[in-house]
């Protein structure tokens, strides 16, 4: 992958004279916020070259940008900026993924119906996060894998499990605050049995290590060389400072931004001989929780990713090569974002279409009593639920014999399963009962 190291404005400034200076100044930047390989292509003012107009938008962009505490391995700064594009995808975060959000009934029904999405999410982020890095597991046996808690067969589905458990660690370990100790233990579980050296679980690389590069998956080029192994310790607490917002308290950084440069920064540094970029997006989970965007935990951001790797790669390559901006960076991943949470609410509108679909069958049907269709209707929207003869009697009124026969039916039609627990008979919803419902009806 080549992108382009765009002119020296340095360069570029010593060859203009008054009037092309200020014509430079005068001239409209292009729309979006433009690096110099898209730049060079589009035609620029009249009376300017390509150079003289990169040389304008350096300048006009220049007190738009801030500086960062991360820093290059010659401990130059990375900056960002806020431009149009970015804030408004920022107010779009705002709205769907914090506070008070209206969401189907599918999800809101109750916690049970919650928990069932969200473990779901973490699933679908697991597997897309491990076949970003290379693992070749189906997604149909990576879910079966993960729903059966079967051990694995392969490194595949290994890192799939692993990626699994680090995200109910992020979520259920980790509290408000990041430390050094949490980012090598996280690394630790999402490595674990994975690696050709099984010590390089849980630590940074040290200056005895080779030290690990990024390439280019599709031509094998050099993407980007992270810093030195001895300096990895240092960037580590301040990563976790920035995590903290603890470098600067009088300074306010919107709450998704510092979730995606925690993001960029962890890749950057590449402080770690495998699981990086898993490491990264867990990180951008955690961040983005604990400063209250819930909604996330229901995104796959890596299903995204998956769909154009190159993209990613090349969002980090913009930033290295004009002058450390990050811009470029949080621009592509906050698309990422956007595109993430418009297929999850797809996703929620087929969800609730089909459910009420179903129930309308279901209730045009004669098979079913007025108490089984109470209780298909349940299941339908909490596919967790479980029901027992007892408590189906006791929430219709009815004897223990007439709750028993209304799941027992329901169960030899394939829409209940059944097992025993201790001496109970506990029914839970049949896997893929809408659409069994459908064939009943």
């Amino acid at each position: 992958m080549y992108v382009p190291t765009p002119p020296s404005v340095d360069d570029i400034i010593g060859t203009l004279d008054n009037e092309r200076l200020i014509t430079a100044l005068e001239a409209s930047p292009p729309p979006g916020y433009v690096h110099w390989d898209k730049l060079r292509r589009l035609k620029p003012p009249s009376g300017l070259s390509s150079e003289e107009w990169w040389w304008s938008v350096k300048f006009q962009r220049r007190p738009l940008l801030r500086s960062l505490a991360l820093i290059d391995p010659d401990r130059a700064p990375f900056v960002f900026a806020l431009p149009d594009e970015v804030l408004r995808l920022l107010h779009y975060m705002d709205q769907h993924c914090s506070g008070e959000i209206a969401m189907p009934e599918v999800v809101t029904a109750d916690d049970q119906a919650r928990q069932h999405y969200l473990v779901n999410s973490l699933m679908e982020e697991a597997i897309r996060s491990s076949q970003l890095e290379g693992a070749t597991t189906s997604r149909r046996v990576a879910k079966e894998l993960l729903r059966t808690g079967r051990p694995a067969r392969n490194r595949s589905e290994q890192m799939i499990i692993n990626n699994y458990r680090a995200l109910q660690f992020m979520r259920e370990e980790i509290g408000d605050t990041l430390s050094p100790d949490v980012v090598l233990e996280l690394q630790r579980i999402l490595t674990t049995d994975t690696l050709d050296d099984p010590s390089s679980a849980g630590r940074l690389q040290t200056p005895d290590d080779e030290r690990i590069a990024v390439y280019d998956v599709s031509d094998g080029s050099l993407v980007h060389k992270p810093p030195p192994a001895e300096q990895l310790p240092e960037r580590l607490e301040r990563l976790c400072n920035f995590a903290n917002a603890a470098e600067d308290p009088e300074r306010f950084m919107h709450p998704v931004v510092r979730a995606i440069l925690l993001h960029f920064w962890l890749a950057y540094d590449h402080p770690f001989e495998d699981g990086n970029g898993r490491t990264a997006r867990a990180l951008f989970y955690w961040s983005m929780r604990t400063q209250g965007y819930w909604l996330v935990e229901y995104l796959s951001i890596s299903s995204i990713l998956r769909k154009a790797p190159t993209q990613y790669a090349r969002a980090f390559l913009l930033t290295e090569t004009d002058d450390r901006d990050i811009t470029y960076f949080l621009i592509y991943q906050l698309g990422v974002m956007r595109r993430a949470v418009e297929e999850l609410h797809a996703y929620l509108r087929r969800k609730t279409e089909e459910v009420s679909e179903v129930e309308q069958l279901i209730r045009r049907s004669a098979d079913f009593n007025h108490r089984q269709l109470a209780l298909l209707s349940d299941a339908i929207r909490n596919p967790e639920q479980t029901y027992t003869f007892r408590s189906h009697s006791i929430s219709h009124n009815v004897t223990h014999e007439t709750g028993r026969k209304d799941l027992l039916q329901l169960h030899e039609q394939g829409l209940l399963d059944r097992r025993l627990v201790g001496k109970r008979h506990v029914f839970r919803p049949a896997g893929d009962l809408p659409a069994k419902l459908k064939q009943a009806a």
